[in-house]
């Protein structure tokens, strides 16, 4: 399942989000995700795999960049997007270089903006596995990965902490 998560304290901006990428026809290629608290969509990501997360850069528990480097530190390959009303150059450069956010989306958007933005995040999403992929099949080729370790980045790639599951020495799954 291909997934988009929208972060914002606000909860008609995300509503207004959410229509704008049902209008440009994304709702049928994306399960889209609203979260109103960056610290919930934290443990969201913990769960499920995004391809694509936007986030507001101003909000009352967490800063949009704190939370999207968060979000790199849990899915590295997880497309981030930082969204906010202020178009000042240190707000844009520190999420850029803190968080390593793909693109800026200034409030209020445009339509057709927005949509290129999504096309070109959801491309680069393609692009970027199609390269671990190939990078994958060539180590197997030269014998620096086994198949086994090709299986297991692949399922943590499709259920993040899936092969970081903790064993009881019965068998039992221990639950943290």
């Amino acid at each position: 399942m291909k997934r988009i998560m929208l972060v914002d304290d606000e909860e008609n901006v995300l509503n207004a989000l959410q229509r704008g990428l049902r209008q440009i026809g994304l709702e049928q290629q994306l399960t889209i995700e609203l979260h109103t608290s960056p610290l919930t969509a934290i443990k969201r990501i913990a769960e499920a795999q995004f391809l694509i997360v936007i986030s507001d850069y101003h909000m009352p528990e967490m800063s949009g960049v704190d939370f999207l480097k968060q979000v790199k530190a849990i899915q590295p390959d997880t497309i981030r997007l930082m969204l906010s009303a202020s178009a000042e150059f240190k707000t844009v450069l520190g999420a850029i270089n803190d968080a390593e956010v793909f693109r800026y989306i200034e409030k209020p958007w445009n339509l057709p903006e927005l949509e290129q933005t999504i096309r070109l995040a959801l491309a680069q999403f393609a692009t970027n596995e199609e390269e671990k992929l190939l990078a994958d099949d060539a180590r197997l080729q030269n014998h620096q990965i086994t198949a086994q370790e090709l299986e297991a980045k692949r399922l943590e790639r499709e259920e993040p902490g899936i092969t970081k599951v903790k064993w009881g020495p019965d068998g039992s799954v221990i639950m943290d």
